[in-house]
């Protein structure tokens, strides 16, 4: 038996078809975890989870919505104004200028997505970070868009779910960036007022000031597998307290091990289980109003 014709050729071929023509460039991806190569086509399939260990890989915001929402239908909210390289901020490269290149990068204006619909048809608003876009750092555009969606999600009733994925504050913003971390804190607050639940989803990573604040503060707080979750990373606080940390620290079942987060969630099972959260939170509030 020829490993490579009798099994590597009919299995390309199943994706790809005869034709040279079909070969994409980008056939497939190499797992972070287990190293294993995995057909882009399913991985695709399997929402960016690794097949052969279960490596939960980044979703871009539409991707996560797509997953989340019925259909893939969905409404996006309308974009904050927020100020610009308030600081007229520069490192080896001007503010404005690392703005463009992500934004041209990432084909998103900043590092969040908020949008409203349906998910197992229950109205709902999602509130996405986006890694992709300088880390998911938080400024006063991630920080403004979370004031403008709880806004509207109390006017229009709706639970109100953020998915997390940061590296933190935006350095390139300074205190206005730390700002960010009350305004997401009293929003919170204002949805817990109008009785609307607000549930968490930590993805990998959510970390800084992110987690500081509104990532943690979720009436359910949800986890995707083996995310990293903390303020500062390992390394930075092996270094500070001179000693070794415990296997796993940080990690999404760490914290469940430890009463830091609700659940531990695989992507495959996270709408149904976000439906149901919504359904137990809703009952006799009236957040389940036809549109």
């Amino acid at each position: 038996m020829n490993w490579l014709t009798d099994f590597v050729r009919p299995k390309i071929r199943a994706f790809i078809g005869d034709s040279p023509k079909n070969v994409p460039n980008d056939l497939w991806k190499r797992c972070p975890k287990c190293e294993q190569m995995v057909f882009n086509r399913e991985l695709q399939d399997n929402l960016k989870v690794c097949p052969q260990c279960s490596y939960h890989m980044r979703l871009s915001p539409r991707e996560r919505l797509d997953q989340l929402f019925d259909d893939k239908s969905y409404q996006f909210l309308q974009e904050p104004l927020a100020l610009e390289d308030p600081l007229s901020f520069k490192d080896i490269k001007k503010y404005k200028d690392r703005l463009k290149e992500y934004r041209d990068k990432t084909a998103e204006r900043d590092a969040v997505l908020a949008a409203t619909g349906r998910i197992n048809l229950k109205r709902a608003l999602i509130f996405v970070m986006n890694f992709d876009f300088m880390g998911g750092s938080m400024g006063s555009y991630v920080g403004q868009s979370f004031r403008r969606a709880a806004e509207h999600a109390i006017r229009q009733k709706l639970p109100f779910i953020a998915v997390t994925a940061s590296g933190g504050a935006r350095m390139q913003e300074g205190i206005i960036s730390l700002m960010q971390m009350p305004v997401t804190v009293i929003s919170v607050e204002r949805l817990s007022t109008a009785r609307l639940p607000f549930i968490t989803v930590l993805t990998d990573p959510t970390m800084g000031g992110v987690s500081a604040s509104f990532a943690m503060l979720g009436d359910v707080a949800i986890a995707e597998p083996g995310a990293l979750i903390g303020f500062a990373g390992p390394r930075v606080i092996e270094e500070t307290i001179k000693q070794k940390l415990p296997d796993g620290f940080q990690t999404a079942e760490f914290l469940l091990e430890h009463g830091m987060v609700d659940m531990v969630v695989h992507r495959k099972d996270l709408k149904e289980k976000i439906s149901k959260t919504i359904k137990i939170l809703t009952e006799n509030v009236g957040a389940d109003e036809e549109l």
